[in-house]
C-alpha cells in the first residue's frame, strides 16, 4: 500500500508527461488540464490504497478512459448541435436547404451567439431525453450514440431484439413529438439516420 507521500510523488513526475500527451490528442491546452486533473483524482480517490508499482499502469488506464469519455461527450454534442442548429428552409425558402451548409465550426467557434443558440438546443435535447422511460433511453443512447447495431443493443439491455426495436421506435416517437414542441421541427430525428 501506498503512502500519501508516494501518491503525492507519482502525480508530481507523471503530470507533465500526461499533460503533454493528453494535448497532443484533444488540442486544447485547457481541455488537457481539465482532463489530467480528472485522472489524477481518480486515481487518488480510488486507488490510493494500492501499491505504488501499479501506479503507473492504473493512472494510463485511468487517463484513456478520462479522455474516451470526452471524446464521446464531444461526439455527442457535436451530433445533436450539428443536426439540430439550423433546422429550417434555406434562403429564398429553397426546400432542398442542408442545414449542413450554413455550420462553419471554424467561424462560428468565437461567436457567442452561435455557443449561445447551441447550448440552448442541447439543453432542450437532454431535457427531452430525461422525459424518456429509463429503458427507451437506454435503447436509444446505444443504438444511436454508441453506435451500437440491434444484437448488441440486446446484449447490454439483456433483452430480446425485438425489445430493443420496440424501445427505440418508442423512443423516436417521442423525442420527435417533445423536440416538434419545443420548435426544433420534424426533421431533428430524421437527420439522425433514425427509422421511426
Amino acid at each position: 500500500m501506498a503512502s500519501s507521500q508516494e501518491l503525492s510523488d507519482f502525480l508530481r513526475d507523471v503530470e507533465r508527461r500526461a499533460f503533454k500527451q493528453t494535448v497532443y490528442a484533444v488540442r486544447d491546452d485547457h481541455v488537457a488540464l481539465d482532463i489530467v486533473q480528472d485522472a489524477m483524482l481518480k486515481l487518488a480517490e480510488k486507488y490510493a490504497d494500492k501499491p505504488v508499482a501499479e501506479y503507473p499502469m492504473l493512472f494510463q488506464r485511468i487517463l484513456q478512459n478520462t479522455m474516451r469519455d470526452f471524446w464521446r461527450r464531444q461526439k455527442v454534442r457535436n451530433l445533436w448541435t450539428t443536426l439540430l442548429s439550423s433546422f429550417g428552409a434555406g434562403q429564398d425558402g429553397e426546400e432542398d436547404h442542408d442545414p449542413l451548409d450554413n455550420i462553419d465550426v471554424g467561424d462560428d467557434a468565437g461567436n457567442p451567439m452561435v455557443q449561445l443558440e447551441r447550448n440552448q438546443t442541447i439543453r432542450v435535447i437532454e431535457i427531452a431525453l430525461e422525459k424518456l422511460p429509463t429503458r427507451q433511453r437506454e435503447a436509444f443512447v446505444f443504438r444511436y450514440w454508441e453506435d451500437m447495431d440491434v444484437a448488441e443493443t440486446a446484449s447490454m439491455m439483456g433483452c430480446s431484439e425485438g425489445s430493443v426495436k420496440t424501445h427505440c421506435s418508442r423512443a423516436v416517437h417521442t423525442l420527435t413529438d417533445l423536440l416538434e414542441k419545443q420548435g426544433l421541427g420534424s426533421k431533428a430525428i430524421a437527420k439522425l439516420g433514425v427509422e421511426s
